[in-house]
């Protein structure tokens, strides 16, 4: 069995910025394409950012130029760095793994983290 865990959220000031943290556990042995989702109230989840297991990376265009998706494959753990942030970006943070492939032989799909709330107010 895998889990994917998400820290770092939290409340900060408009123009502030937080770093999000999503680590997977179990026995894995390499992760494809990860990448972070946010869901905001009464709203449908989008993708933020993804980021392939060679470093490629890839954003929604409302955080481009704000927001750095990166990871360390020696700790299965991907990072979402966010600057400038402002109300909009109020939501709930969700971690994605696409495939995570264990030592065992097994890989398992569309793997979600719990989520993590980011609140942008003064």
């Amino acid at each position: 069995q895998v889990r994917l865990v998400e820290s770092g959220g939290g409340s900060v000031q408009p123009g502030g910025s937080l770093r999000l943290s999503c680590a997977a556990s179990g026995t894995v042995f390499a992760i494809n394409t990860m990448g972070w989702y946010r869901q905001a109230p009464g709203k449908q989840r989008e993708l933020v950012a993804t980021i392939i297991s060679e470093g490629t990376t890839d954003y929604a265009d409302s955080v481009r130029g704000r927001f750095t998706i990166s990871r360390d494959n020696a700790k299965n753990t991907v990072y979402l760095q966010m600057s400038s942030l402002n109300a909009e970006d109020t939501a709930v943070y969700y971690c994605n793994a696409d495939r995570i492939y264990t030592s065992r032989g097994v890989y398992y799909t569309d793997n979600w983290g719990q989520g993590t709330q980011v609140t942008v107010s003064s």
